[in-house]
Order: C-alpha cells, then sequence, then structure tokens
C-alpha cells in the first residue's frame, strides 16, 4: 500500500497510520484538495486464500472458500468503521487487498459470487460503502476521486468567478448611470457658462456705449 501510495502523492498528501479520535488506526488516508480525507485499510490476511489456491481435494477446498468469504466479509465491515463524516472522511473508503490473484478471482470468481454467497463487492459498496481495489485498481480508483474532486473545484471556482462577474456588471451600470447624470449636469453648467458670457459680452458693449470709448 505505501509503495502505490508513493508512486501516486507526494508524501504531504497522504499519512500511514492514521489515529482517529477515538485512538482507532487506519492503515493511511489520503489528504485531498477540499480538505477531508480518505480512509484506506490494507489490514487482510492471505493465508486462507493461499490455502484454498492449494488445496486439492474439493470438499476442504469449499471449507476454505468459505473461510475466505468470511475474512473478507470481516475486513469490509471492519474497514466501514473507518467511514467518519465527522472527522472529515469521505463516505466511502477503500479496501485495500495486496493480491491481484484475489482482486480477480474475486470479481469472477469463486470468492466474489456462489449460490449460496451473496455478492461481496455489491455487498461492500451498497451496504457498507467500501470499495474493494488492489494494487492496480488502486491507483485508477484513486486518480478517479482527485480528479473528480479537481472539477468540482473547477465548477465552484466557475461558480464563484459568474458571481464575481454579476457584481462587476452591477457596479458598471451603476457607474454609468453616475457619470451620465454628471455630463448632463456638466452640459448644464456649461450651457449656463456660456450664456453667461454672451451677456458679459452684451454688458462689455454697454459700457462702451456709455463711455463712447473702444474696448481695450
Amino acid at each position: 500500500l505505501k509503495s502505490v501510495l508513493d508512486n501516486i502523492l507526494p508524501p504531504k498528501n497522504y499519512q500511514m497510520q492514521y489515529k482517529f479520535a477515538d485512538g482507532q488506526i487506519v492503515d493511511a488516508v489520503v489528504f485531498l484538495d477540499n480538505k477531508q480525507i480518505l480512509a484506506v485499510d490494507s489490514k487482510f490476511s492471505l493465508e486462507n486464500y493461499n490455502r484454498m489456491v492449494g488445496e486439492k481435494d474439493k470438499v476442504r477446498r469449499a471449507q476454505l472458500l468459505d473461510d475466505v468469504r468470511k475474512d473478507l466479509k470481516g475486513r469490509i465491515d471492519e474497514t466501514s468503521k473507518y467511514i467518519r463524516p465527522s472527522e472529515n472522511t469521505m463516505d466511502f473508503a477503500f479496501m485495500f487487498i495486496p493480491s491481484e490473484s484475489l482482486y480477480y478471482d474475486l470479481l469472477i470468481g469463486d470468492v466474489g459470487t456462489g449460490s449460496s454467497a451473496r455478492d461481496l463487492i455489491e455487498y461492500a459498496f451498497r451496504d457498507k460503502k467500501v470499495i474493494i481495489v488492489s494494487p492496480t485498481s488502486f491507483m485508477a480508483y484513486l486518480q478517479t476521486v482527485m480528479q473528480g474532486l479537481r472539477s468540482l473545484q473547477i465548477e465552484e471556482q466557475a461558480k464563484e468567478i459568474q458571481v464575481r462577474v454579476g457584481q462587476l456588471g452591477r457596479h458598471i451600470s451603476a457607474y454609468e448611470s453616475f457619470m451620465q447624470k454628471l455630463g448632463s449636469s456638466l452640459g448644464t453648467t456649461v450651457n449656463h457658462y456660456n450664456t453667461a458670457h454672451k451677456e458679459l459680452k452684451k454688458i462689455d458693449k454697454d459700457v462702451v456705449k456709455i463711455a463712447d470709448t473702444d474696448p481695450s
């Protein structure tokens, strides 16, 4: 698990052995851009699965298969305990299986389904909000989650920009209205000035006539 995280994320973006408020420890958490954390648990024993793979006796193999299913269900239930929105976790968690063969068997083989066994992947996701991943699929899932969060962040930024543009538009409209009023007021003032100036010339002519002299 640590090797996969090392290959995907900078060290500051995840933490191994993360402790929750009640003292319980999950194997790893990923720190996401929205200040939430994504819990990843990988405490899974391959002992029964390896025995089942090597078992030739059909009866014994069936017993071991049942044990493997119980192991998986137990780990699914355990992983779901690390979904804690009150402590800023996402509303789902990853259950990391360090075996591509077991993961493949879980997807299409006897482990995941059976005549008397409920689909474990369906149980994990629908009932417990747990996504089961292998080393390969974990990278794909994690990158998808992070890309999705970036898209949400971009969408939120776009909404904020739209709000700001709307406010700017209203401010420009108000500015234009005041400038029109100012222009109208200035126009009235200029007209009054021109009219006053014309009257001043008339006064000047009157003074000339009264004094009977040429204007200087």
